[in-house]
């Protein structure tokens, strides 16, 4: 399904999508600010169909009865324009000119209004930001342009001042478990791990769920956390090259070593199993945490954050994980 009540959390940006279209105050520019995965284009996608329906409810959903949402569900309604661009790191400013600069004076083809998409708006140079800027300065009354974004500061302040920038807020862990217990029927300790990982972002949750990869991974990591105290180092070094096969997004590894001291910390600290995310593991969370001293937690916690900012600056993988775990060895 796809409509207002599908999208999980974001009550505020809902709210204002829907009001301002029940009383005609839709802007011309929006910047949807989010994370990856948050579910930014699926909240444009949504705010679309219900600005092109041509039956909407009392509620403003879109009907997904009509001509126009059963194109738009298809992608192929002409007047919801996806904007593309060939280099894979930058929309440059012949993809702002040929897709909507020169494109958006021709009026609507079937409907009202015609409205612009733009994924990864972060991605925008300044070249192809001045350009929209033109645009977004004198825009034909029909035209409503969607620039989703990730880092909203990489955007122009110029480009700022003329859009409403509306932000993706985190989705409360207890939506987020609800969410996936009843769309995928995982059981409950799987859905708690999720949760931890996604930290709100519904989508990455949704990624998690759904990949056998990532419960290999999360095996594999917690094997090495439970037994690395007594590994030769040639055989730490043999499971970070195994790790490495795996194709996840970097920190997701990292985070998997977070929780478990996040975990042992608690423990060590409350003695209580009720709040911890690996709680199937207490045996050997209870057993690092008797041996370790909190200055030694608290190094390792600080190693991680380091060895975070490393992958982030591209510094090698294994080299990487290597020196974290060998800290992670003598503490």
């Amino acid at each position: 399904m796809a409509k207002f009540q599908d999208i999980i959390g974001q009550e505020s940006m809902k709210e204002y999508f829907k009001n301002a279209i029940e009383h005609n105050k839709v802007s011309h520019a929006y910047i949807i600010n989010g994370e990856k995965s948050s579910g930014k284009e699926f909240a444009a996608n949504i705010f679309a169909m219900a600005l092109q329906c041509e039956n909407r409810d009392d509620d403003i959903e879109p009907c997904q009865e009509c001509h126009s949402c059963k194109q738009a569900l298809g992608n192929n309604q002409p007047d919801i324009i996806r904007i593309t661009h060939e280099k894979p790191n930058s929309i440059g400013v012949e993809d702002i000119r040929t897709q909507i600069n020169g494109d958006i004076g021709i009026k609507p083809y079937s409907s009202t209004r015609k409205i612009y998409i733009m994924n990864e708006g972060e991605k925008m140079t300044p070249q192809a930001q001045n350009a929209l800027l033109k645009t977004l300065e004198e825009p034909p009354e029909y035209a409503v342009i969607l620039i989703l974004t990730t880092n909203v500061n990489s955007l122009l302040p110029t480009i700022l001042s003329r859009c409403v920038v509306l932000n993706m807020k985190p989705v409360s862990d207890k939506l987020v478990k609800k969410y996936l217990i009843n769309e995928f029927e995982i059981p409950d300790y799987k859905a708690e791990v999720c949760v931890a990982f996604a930290r709100g972002n519904i989508g990455k949750a949704r990624i998690l769920a759904t990949s056998e990869e990532f419960d290999h991974i999360k095996e594999e990591m917690i094997t090495l956390m439970k037994y690395i105290n007594d590994m030769e180092i040639s055989e730490v070094i043999a499971a970070i090259k195994k790790i490495a096969e795996y194709k996840l997004d970097v920190n997701d590894y990292l985070d998997i070593i977070s929780i478990w001291y996040r975990d042992v910390l608690l423990f060590k600290a409350t003695n209580d199993v009720n709040h911890l995310i690996f709680k199937e593991e207490i045996q050997y969370i209870r057993k690092v945490a008797d041996k370790s001293a909190y200055e030694g937690i608290e190094t390792i916690i600080n190693a991680l954050e380091k060895a975070k900012s490393r992958l982030n600056a591209n510094v090698n993988f294994d080299l990487t994980l290597e020196m974290l775990l060998l800290t992670i060895k003598e503490n």
